[in-house]
């Protein structure tokens, strides 16, 4: 059988490619070349007779079929991984409360806690969904024991952590115009990605005004699909279909990237501990390998 030949590391090759968007970041990630994970690539299409990935400019993206392959691997990786967390587990019980970056809680993170919750029933998690300002104020109010958030929020220490790449993007029919100013589509004043935003603008001598804020992804979404200005937003949040990546040619700065981190106090309980494990593994590789 074909899944027969599929195994766990051609698997998580493969979701490490789709998520990082790049063989060449992948490898430099693992150690590897990339000419070996690229034979890799091509003996999956080969032995699913599909094409998995299609090149852009940046790197590649999944196609139709590869984001449907992608599903069904990264189930098929969550439960090998709850398996053996749910055997090694100890009756473990309690409560934990968790706090996520709203712009970067991705599928990935919220099917994570689901993972968390299966693995380990006797757990009751306090998830705070929130933009990375109010976050920082509640881990200063120890009113969370784990936080995936920016690092510029927090002066604590993270466990780990990892770069956010977000892209200037429009509508896919918005058109830019060069005599005019920018019109921008943003979180609220306080938020870091703003102020780099901004900054950015500022430095470029690119003149702007902000068109409409918000304090969610999704609004933020809603309104650059519907052409009321740019925006910025990390790859996983565009949306193909509707929006577009704008390059340096169209007058916006560089892509800019923003550094996260996980965050946990120093005394943990068991509880703390297994949701830390299970929220690694859904963060980016490279930041797994630089955790403490």
């Amino acid at each position: 059988m074909i899944s027969d030949q599929i195994g766990i590391d051609l698997l998580r090759t493969y979701v490490a490619v789709c998520r990082q968007g790049s063989l060449s970041r992948v490898a430099a990630q693992t150690g590897r070349t990339q000419s070996s994970l690229s034979m890799q690539m091509r003996r999956l299409e080969g032995l699913l007779q599909r094409h998995l990935f299609r090149r852009t400019g940046r790197g590649v993206v999944p196609t139709a079929e590869g984001e449907l392959f992608l599903g069904y691997a990264t189930r098929i990786l969550a439960l090998g991984d709850e398996a053996v967390a749910r055997l090694q587990q100890a009756g473990i019980g309690g409560g934990v409360r968790i706090g996520l970056a709203e712009e970067v809680t991705t599928a990935a993170l919220s099917a994570a806690l689901g993972r968390l919750h299966r693995t380990y029933p006797d757990i009751s998690i306090d998830a705070t969904v929130e933009h990375s300002v109010a976050l920082g104020r509640l881990w200063s109010e120890d009113a969370l024991d784990v936080m995936i958030a920016p690092t510029s929020v927090v002066a604590a220490d993270a466990l780990t952590t990892w770069n956010v790449e977000l892209q200037w993007v429009c509508a896919q029919d918005y058109e830019l115009d060069a005599e005019r100013p920018l019109d921008l589509v943003a979180f609220g004043a306080t938020c870091p990605w703003r102020r780099r935003m901004i900054e950015a603008l500022l430095a470029a001598g690119r003149e702007h005004r902000i068109g409409l804020s918000c304090q969610s992804v999704t609004g933020l979404q809603a309104a650059i699909e519907n052409g009321l200005g740019i925006g910025l937003l990390p790859p996983e949040s565009v949306r193909t279909a509707s929006m577009r990546v704008l390059k340096t040619s169209t007058g916006v700065p560089d892509t800019l990237t923003v550094q996260y981190g996980l965050y946990a106090h120093d005394r943990r309980t068991a509880v703390v501990d297994a949701a830390i494990e299970i929220l690694l593994k859904d963060l980016p590789a490279a930041s797994r390998a630089r955790a403490a």
